[in-house]
């Protein structure tokens, strides 16, 4: 039942994912309410979710621009469910702008296979994955996707090799002018955040340990079906998916590397297995098997949210 629902792209599907996003999202948001009483926390609290949902629908946009999926709308709802398992990330605005960033960046790179305004979309690509790192740090290994897409299609231009760099000057550049004019420390910013821990001792109860055991299941379930159905899938679309694999690796290595451990950091990877359990569930197969998928993804991510609250 739930898959017929969501094969098909209409507004009305958009709008269930909006009601759901915003349904849920005041819940999490009402356990605090000291924000009411002000409107800069009051407007940030709006933007974040605004930002939120424009991440949803942006990966929506890369899996139907590029062919990665049918006519349907699986992929925000994917991503809405995995954002329900780490119910904390609705409170980190950083993660939430540095990962909207990445999504841009991720837009321009897969569309790189249609080789057209190619050395505009590496640019883009750079400048936005090197604008996510300024607001987390360890968001920068994502210009590796930038020469992977670059060896992937335009590596005989030794111009293109050149573009990332150029996009990381500007980002210095403007960096560097924003923390002269706000009289802010940038030298130390930087300094405490490049620094890597690789300890997972982080978890302030069962609930989130269990989050993410379940979560980290559900990811190798989709990555088993990806990694066993690739060779039967169009083959113009095999580096689109290889991209998406990668992405979803630069973002497990950003959860692995980052100082400050909590499981918001695995925001990096929602978009990228929304799109992989999209590819799985579009596939031919019993109605049965895609419906028990649906609905344990379903069960988990609410046990996961309301266990955390």
């Amino acid at each position: 039942m739930i898959t017929s629902v969501f094969r098909k792209s209409t507004p009305l599907n958009f709008l269930l994912v909006g009601i759901l996003m915003l349904f849920f999202f005041l819940i999490f948001q009402l356990q605090d309410l000291s924000w009411l009483s002000s409107l800069p926390l009051a407007l940030t609290k709006g933007g974040m979710f605004c930002l939120l949902i424009a991440s949803i629908f942006i990966a929506n946009f890369v899996t139907k621009k590029n062919g990665l999926s049918k006519d349907s709308t699986f992929t925000i709802f994917f991503y809405f469910l995995f954002l329900l398992f780490f119910p904390s990330v609705l409170n980190n605005t950083n993660l939430i702008l540095s990962n909207f960033f990445i999504l841009l960046a991720l837009r321009r790179l897969i569309s790189l296979q249609s080789l057209k305004s190619s050395k505009e979309k590496i640019f883009d690509a750079s400048l936005w994955i090197f604008l996510a790192a300024l607001f987390h740090f360890w968001s920068i290994i994502f210009i590796v996707l930038v020469f992977i897409s670059i060896i992937f299609h335009v590596s005989r231009d030794y111009r293109n090799w050149i573009l990332p760099f150029i996009a990381f000057f500007i980002v210095v550049i403007f960096y560097i002018i924003f923390a002269l004019v706000f009289n802010l420390d940038g030298i130390e910013y930087l300094q405490n955040s490049v620094h890597t821990n690789f300890e997972i001792s982080y978890f302030k109860n069962n609930y989130e340990n269990g989050a993410l055991s379940i979560y980290a299941t559900i990811a190798l379930f989709f990555l088993v079906s990806m990694f066993s159905t690739l060779s039967g899938r169009p083959q113009l679309l095999h580096t689109s998916y290889k991209k998406i694999i990668a992405s979803f690796f630069i973002g497990v290595l950003i959860y692995v590397v980052s100082p400050v451990k909590s499981n918001d950091l695995l925001i990096f990877t929602f978009a990228p297995l929304a799109i992989m359990a999209t590819s799985h569930i579009e596939m031919p197969q019993i109605r049965l098997n895609q419906e028990l998928v649906l609905y344990a993804l379903i069960i988990c991510s609410m046990f996961a949210f309301f266990s955390q609250l």
